[in-house]
C-alpha cells in the first residue's frame, strides 16, 4: 500500500449508481473512486469517508469510532445531520472499517489542536500531516471520552457542513437561482418555487470541489444537536439480534480456550497433555510459549480439557512478590525521592515548603488505592481463520485499524492480507485495545488448519488483565491562623496518563506536586477515567480533610477556592444545591461532596449514605455535569449513570491483589461487582456553559470514591485513605 496515495480528504464527493458520498479532504485530489471499489459488493450501496447520500434521501454518517455501550455513534451522527440539515428519520450510521483511510486524524486533530483557529489555506496541509501520522501509528482508537469532543465537533459537523454546501451549489445551478435565495431543511433544498431531495442533487454535487472550511452552525441553529435523539443501537440490543464478537460464527468452526501464566512475564517449562487428548472433542493442545490452549469441538469441552493438562512454569524474579511488597516499595520510592529531593516536578507554584514550616496548621496524610481489573462482561474473544493468503479475525475492538495492523505484524503478514470485522463490545473500559487474544487465535486457526474462535474464561480475564496501576499519594497541607490554605504538596508513584490527572482547580498559593517512579511486574492498562480514577479520589479527599481541620463546611471551603474557577464553582453549587446540602441527616447518616474536571467536563457529586450495624449503604448520589454543550442529553445521562456506578463498584468493592506473583482474584465471587440492590439513587443535572463539548464516558467515575469517603466521614467521623471501603467487623476502616 503507498500511502501517498492514500491520504483522506474533507468533502470531496462521488456520484455513482445513484449514490452520492462525500467525504472530507485533507490534500487536494480525488480518492473517492479507489475507495468505492474497495467498499461496494453485491446488492451494497457505496460507502466513503464521512457521508453518504443514497437515491431514497437517506444519509448514512459513516463513523470511525466503535460502539460498546456508550452511544458515541449516534452523538456523532447528530453533529453531522444536523449541519448537513438532515432528516433524522432517515439518517444511518456505519461504522468505519479497518482501512488506513480512515486512521482517524481528526482526533489526532482534536487532541493536538483543539478549537485554535487555524488559516483556510494551510487546512489541507495540517490535515494531511495528521493523517500521515495516525496513518503511521494505525489510530482509530475509541477512548479518552474523544468521540464527541475531537471527532464529532472537528470531523462530523465539518463534514455535514461541506456535504450541505456542495449540495447548495449543485441546486443552484440545476435550478439558475442564486445560493443565497436557497436554504435547506429535513434533507431537501427549498427555493421560492421549488422544493426537491437532496438525492436529485447527488451526482453534480459529487463533481464540485468540496469547501475547504465550511461555515458551521451557530447553537441557535442546531435541530439535532441538544436534543435527546433515540439511539442506533438500542433497539437491536433490546429485541436480542445484536451481535457481539463472542457470538461470530463460520463454517467449520473449533473454540479454544487457553491458561497463561500465572506469574506475568513467564513461559512454559513443560506441559502433560496426555488425560487432556484423550478427552473426546478435543482436537488439539497448543504450547503457545506463554500460555496453553486447548482447542475442541466446544468451549466447555476445551475448558474442561484445559484443566486435564498439567503444566509447569519457569520461575521468576518476581514469584515471591505480594501486594504487601508493592506498597511498601512505593513507600520507601517516595520517601528517597522527598529525602533526595529528586521527585519529578510536576507543577511548582510559590514555595510550599517554606509555607508548611512556618504554618499556624498541618496535615499529613497518605492515601492508596489497588490495583484493578476491567471485568468487562464480555470476556476477551476473537475468532481467526488463517490460510496463508489470508487471515480473517472478527472480534470486538476499540481500534480495529491499529489491531488489525498488530494482528497482521504478529502473523508476519502484510496489513492487506488481515481481514478484520469489528462486532458490538460488551464493555470495553480501555481493556479492548490490545490485539493480544487475535493473535493468539490467529496462531490456533493455523496450527490446526481451521477457524477457532478463542474465548478466553472469566479467570483468565481477571487474572490476565492490564491492570489500572496500584498508587501510592502522599500529601501534606497548611493552614493559617484563619483556616485558609496556604500550601499543598503531594508526591505519588505511577504517574501514567492524562499528565494533568493530579492538579487540582483550587487557589492555593504554595504548591508543589510532585511524581514518583516505581516500577513492578504487573502489566498497565488503560482504565475508565485512567489516573483521574486514583487523583480524583486523592485530591477531594485531603481536600476534605483541609475543610474539617480548617473547621470550615466541606462544600462552602471548595467554594471559596474556586472564585476564579466558574465552571468548576457552578457544578460544585449546583451539585450542592440540588442534593440540598444543608438539609439535617439523620443518626447513622452521612453527606460528602467532591468535584473534578476530566476530559472537557466537569463534574460535582453529592454521596448521601447510611451506616448501620457496620454496614455502608449508599442511598443518593446526586451528580452536576457540565459538558459545555451535551449534544444528546438522555445519553449523557446514561453515561453519567454508567461511569457512577462503575467508580461505586470500585469503591466498595474493586481489588486485585498479587500473592506469591499472580493474581489471586478469580471470578466475581472474588472480585464482586455492584448489584442492582444496592444500586442507589441517581440523579444527574445538566448544566450547559456553552463552551466546546467535553467527554461523557468517563468523567462521572473519578468523583465517586472520594464523594463516598467524605460522606463516611461525615457519618461516622472515620476518614477512609485507602480503598476498597473496610468495613469495622472486617478489620475496621482504612
Amino acid at each position: 500500500m503507498n500511502k501517498w496515495t492514500r491520504r483522506g480528504f474533507i468533502g470531496a464527493g462521488l456520484a455513482t449508481g445513484g449514490v452520492l458520498v462525500l467525504g472530507v479532504a485533507v490534500r487536494p485530489g480525488h480518492r473517492a473512486p479507489e475507495m468505492a471499489d474497495m467498499m461496494t459488493s453485491d446488492g451494497e450501496e457505496l460507502l466513503n469517508l464521512w457521508v453518504k447520500i443514497a437515491p431514497d434521501n437517506s444519509v448514512t454518517a459513516i463513523v470511525p469510532h466503535s460502539e460498546m455501550g456508550q452511544g458515541a455513534q449516534t452523538a456523532l451522527a447528530q453533529m453531522l445531520g444536523d449541519e448537513l440539515d438532515a432528516d433524522w428519520s432517515q439518517i444511518r450510521v456505519e461504522e468505519a472499517p479497518p482501512h488506513k483511510e480512515y486512521a482517524n486524524h481528526i482526533l489526532a486533530k482534536g487532541f493536538l489542536i483543539g478549537a485554535a483557529e487555524i488559516p483556510p489555506v494551510l487546512l489541507p496541509t495540517v490535515d494531511g500531516a495528521l493523517l500521515e501520522v495516525t496513518q503511521l501509528f494505525n489510530l482509530q482508537i475509541t477512548g479518552g471520552s474523544t468521540s464527541v469532543r475531537s471527532t464529532g465537533q472537528f470531523g462530523m459537523r465539518v463534514a455535514g457542513a461541506a456535504a450541505r454546501e456542495m449540495l447548495l451549489q449543485a441546486a443552484s445551478s440545476a435550478w439558475n437561482t442564486p445560493i443565497n435565495a436557497l436554504r435547506t431543511e429535513a434533507g431537501y433544498i427549498i427555493s421560492d418555487s421549488q422544493r426537491a431531495p437532496y438525492a436529485d442533487f447527488a451526482a453534480a454535487a459529487a463533481k464540485i470541489k468540496p469547501p475547504v472550511a465550511p461555515k458551521l452552525k451557530s447553537p441557535d441553529e442546531f435541530t439535532l444537536m441538544g436534543r435527546s435523539m433515540p439511539r442506533f443501537d438500542v433497539p437491536e440490543k433490546t429485541n436480542g439480534s445484536a451481535q457481539f464478537g463472542i457470538d461470530a460464527h463460520v463454517e467449520g468452526l473449533l473454540y479454544a480456550t487457553l491458561q497463561q501464566s500465572p506469574v506475568f512475564g513467564s513461559n512454559v517449562a513443560s506441559i502433560d497433555d496426555k488425560e487432556a487428548l484423550q478427552m473426546p472433542g478435543v482436537r488439539a493442545v497448543v504450547n503457545l510459549g506463554d500460555a496453553v490452549a486447548v482447542v475442541a469441538d466446544g468451549y466447555w469441552t476445551a475448558k474442561q480439557g484445559l484443566g486435564k493438562v498439567k503444566t509447569q512454569w519457569e520461575s521468576t524474579d518476581a514469584d515471591g512478590i505480594n501486594t504487601s511488597d508493592i506498597f511498601a516499595q512505593y513507600d520507601r520510592d517516595i520517601s528517597t525521592a522527598i529525602v533526595e529531593d529528586d521527585a519529578k516536578k510536576h507543577k511548582k507554584l510559590g514555595d510550599e515548603a517554606g509555607a508548611i514550616e512556618s504554618a499556624e496548621t498541618v496535615i499529613e496524610a497518605t492515601y492508596q488505592v489497588p490495583f484493578l481489573a476491567h471485568a468487562t462482561m464480555e470476556p476477551l474473544n476473537a475468532t481467526a481463520r488463517y490460510t496463508e493468503d489470508l487471515l480473517e479475525v472478527w472480534t470486538g475492538t476499540q481500534n480495529p485499524l491499529g489491531y488489525q495492523a498488530d494482528v497482521a505484524e504478529a502473523m508476519e503478514m502484510s496489513d492487506d492480507q488481515v481481514r478484520l470485522t469489528n462486532f458490538y463490545m460488551g464493555g470495553g473500559f480501555g481493556r479492548r485495545s490490545e490485539a493480544g487474544v487475535a493473535i493468539q487465535a490467529a496462531r490456533l486457526s493455523r496450527e490446526v488448519g481451521a477457524p477457532v474462535k478463542l474465548i478466553w474464561s472469566r479467570e483468565e480475564d481477571i487474572r490476565q488483565d492490564r491492570y489500572r496501576p496500584a498508587v501510592t499519594s502522599r500529601f501534606v497541607g497548611a493552614l493559617d491562623a484563619n483556616g485558609n490554605p496556604t500550601a499543598w504538596q503531594n508526591h505519588y508513584v505511577q504517574k501514567r496518563h492524562p499528565p494533568d490527572a493530579a492538579l487540582i482547580p483550587y487557589a492555593i498559593p504554595n504548591l508543589g506536586i510532585y511524581d514518583v517512579e516505581s516500577v513492578t511486574h504487573v502489566p498497565f492498562g488503560p482504565w475508565r477515567s485512567v489516573d483521574h480514577s486514583q487523583q480524583g479520589f486523592f485530591t477531594e479527599s485531603f481536600i476534605d480533610e483541609l475543610a474539617v481541620a480548617a473547621n470550615r463546611d466541606p462544600f462552602e471551603f471548595r467554594r471559596d477556592l474556586l472564585k476564579d474557577a466558574e465552571r468548576q464553582r457552578i457544578v460544585l453549587e449546583t451539585a450542592a444545591e440540588k442534593a440540598g446540602w444543608y438539609e439535617p441527616t439523620g443518626p447513622g447518616e452521612g453527606r460528602g461532596i467532591a468535584l473534578q474536571e476530566s476530559f472537557g467536563t466537569h463534574v460535582a457529586l453529592v454521596v448521601d449514605v447510611l451506616i448501620e450495624s457496620d454496614q455502608v449503604s449508599v442511598k443518593r448520589i446526586v451528580c452536576a455535569v457540565d459538558p459545555g454543550l451535551a449534544i444528546n442529553p438522555d445519553g449523557l445521562t446514561s453515561q453519567m449513570e454508567s461511569g457512577i456506578i462503575f467508580g461505586l463498584t470500585a469503591a466498595l468493592y474493586g481489588e486485585i491483589n498479587i500473592q506469591n506473583g499472580a493474581v489471586k482474584e478469580s471470578n466475581f465471587h472474588d472480585y464482586p461487582m455492584l448489584r442492582i440492590s444496592e444500586t442507589p439513587i441517581i440523579e444527574t443535572h445538566i448544566v450547559n456553559s456553552g463552551h466546546a463539548p467535553g467527554g461523557a464516558g468517563e468523567p462521572g467515575t473519578p468523583v465517586v470514591a472520594p464523594a463516598l469517603a467524605n460522606a463516611i466521614y461525615a457519618a461516622s467521623g472515620i476518614r477512609v485513605r485507602s480503598l476498597p471501603v473496610r468495613l469495622p467487623d472486617s478489620g475496621g476502616f482504612s
